[in-house]
């Protein structure tokens, strides 16, 4: 019997309502968020990637890498046609396969790679990230032999868990079973990350997954049950799947629908997000007002997990009276210095970190007190990061000996330490032993003692946020305001292929001007915050208690 649907490999990661909307004949015109700059540019450097890779690989293989046609003016059907013939002719590398429909199983899609093995073909999908960690125990191939008979235990790399590119390479192993052009042997799907150095196999049968599941079990679950929302959908029944606030929102083009469909329907998700939201629903507490009815103190008809039920009463009750923030404890207690830095630091994917931001400010210690950048325009990854980072810690620990020998305290400031913290980490493994490169251990001094302060985790313990707690949230309820109103970390990532010229891009020096004041808006905002929260004005913000 064949599906009236076929789905993609995106769907088993994809929000429910989303796939229900993707499949709703009557939605086809609904209005749509615009793209996201940002999102579209990753797009296009993944696009750039796979070229790369495909390229490095036909100097490779050479006449063995068979590259099924593609563009806007080649269809679909056709390139499953060729892609199909390719497998008939036992083709050993086939580059941009289009997999023949699995229009039983309701499957559809392609994968970038497939190799040939003695008994069928093998999927390898082709990623713009990191896929792999310093460690050992992870199964790799060198790129030169992409097979998974090649491969070895790692000892030099460590799998970094991505689910996604797990259940991808499922999708896939599902359409060549269907297909009858799947290896006899274990289900394998192998990895080419952002440094496309090796390959890195997952046995797609092995109980790596919660509870002892595999990759396939897995992708089978979720697959049957997306199959079934679609269908619903096409079907024009009631619907498998109610739309419910998530982090993926922000970025999904049905946001418009769904957030008229919440604020219509005052969704408790609205206040409580992902699973929270569900558990309160279950409890028959649907809507932000019956949420905001019941009493805080009390221990409530479900625990979650995101938050104590009374913060979730207070939140809902803040939203109601459309409150940004309220205080959780009586009195704000943000650790203050003689000396105080505030520090941001711009890094560009997983290529690095090129610009450390810093603000001085307190006592007098002999140094201009200020904005101050540490910062390399070489395009990302580069030798020219290890000198400006090097600058940075120079003069930052230099400011805290000063504030030492005056017998003056010190501390310094971020907007949630994650970030940071990864790259004070990784810049001293990857540049130890440069000039002026601090220690792994010297890091790990500065980043656990009491001198570096995450006001990030300050504002999740003292305050309840009903909008969120990011900085472009919580710093204008201080009265600070960004002087670029598309600043976001998003955009400048944007604005940093620009002013650097990456990829061919024309180097446009005036975006290095608009980074370097968005880095000073950030260090300004962290610094109009902390000012904020240990001023006056928190003996007018709303209490929790009160509420």
């Amino acid at each position: 019997m064949t599906s009236q649907v076929q789905l993609d490999a995106g769907v088993v990661t994809r929000c429910r309502r989303r796939v229900h909307l993707e499949n709703d004949p009557e939605m086809r015109d609904a209005p749509k968020a615009a793209p996201d700059p940002a999102s579209e540019q990753r797009k296009a450097d993944a696009y750039d990637h796979r070229r790369a890779v495909a390229d490095a690989l036909g100097r490779i293989v050479g006449s063995n890498l068979f590259e099924v046609p593609t563009g806007p003016d080649v269809r679909s059907a056709d390139r499953e046609r060729v892609t199909l013939a390719a497998m008939e002719m036992g083709a050993p590398y086939i580059w941009g396969a289009a997999l023949p429909r699995d229009t039983r199983g309701g499957r559809r899609g392609g994968i970038d790679l497939l190799v040939k093995d003695s008994t069928g073909y093998v999927p390898v999908l082709v990623v713009r990230h990191k896929i792999t960690d310093p460690g050992q125990g992870a199964r790799t191939s060198p790129l030169t032999v992409p097979l998974p008979g090649s491969s070895r235990t790692d000892p030099h790399r460590k799998v970094r868990p991505q689910p996604r590119d797990q259940l991808r390479l499922a999708h896939a192993q599902r359409q060549l079973q269907a297909a009858g052009y799947a290896t006899n042997g274990r289900a394998t799907g192998g990895v080419i990350g952002m440094d496309a150095d090796v390959v890195l196999w997952h046995d797609l049968e092995a109980p790596t997954w919660p509870g002892g599941r595999n990759a396939l079990a897995e992708y089978d679950a979720r697959f049957s049950d997306r199959l079934a929302v679609a269908l619903a959908a096409v079907n024009q029944k009631d619907p498998l799947a109610r739309p419910s606030r998530i982090v993926d929102c922000k970025t999904c083009p049905w946001w418009p629908t769904c957030d008229n469909d919440l604020k219509r329907g005052r969704d408790v998700s609205l206040v409580v997000r992902g699973e929270d939201a569900v558990a309160l629903r279950k409890a028959g507490l649907s809507t932000v007002d019956e949420l905001a009815a019941l009493d805080p103190r009390d221990d409530g008809p479900v625990q979650l997990v995101g938050m104590p039920f009374g913060d979730a009463v207070v939140l809902a009750r803040a939203w109601l009276r459309d409150l940004t923030l309220v205080r959780r404890v009586p009195e704000m207690n943000v650790p203050r210095a003689d000396v105080e830095v505030d520090v941001d630091m711009e890094s560009f994917g997983d290529l690095g970190a090129y610009m450390w931001g810093c603000l001085l400010s307190g006592k007098d210690i002999d140094e201009e007190h200020g904005y101050r950048s540490f910062v390399t325009w070489d395009a990302l990854p580069c030798d020219d990061e290890a000198r400006s980072f090097a600058e940075f810690w120079t003069w930052l620990t230099g400011v805290r000996l000063r504030a030492k020998a005056r017998g003056l305290s010190f501390r310094a400031y971020c907007y949630n330490e994650l970030a940071e913290n990864r790259w004070l980490l990784a810049s001293a493994e990857r540049f130890a032993g440069k000039p002026g490169i601090p220690t792994v251990a010297q890091i790990k001094e500065f980043i656990e003692s009491d001198s570096w302060v995450d006001l990030f985790g300050i504002v999740r313990e003292q305050f309840l946020c009903a909008h969120g707690k990011g900085l472009k949230i919580i710093a204008p309820a201080a009265g600070f305001s960004w002087r670029d109103p598309e600043a976001g970390g998003e955009n400048s990532m944007r604005w940093y292929r620009a002013a650097v010229g990456m990829n061919g891009d024309t180097l446009d020096t005036d975006q290095r001007r608009r980074l370097l004041e968005y880095n000073e808006d950030d260090v300004l905002a962290t610094h109009r915050l902390r000012e904020w929260m240990t001023s006056d004005a928190m003996s007018r913000l709303p209490y929790a208690g009160d509420l």
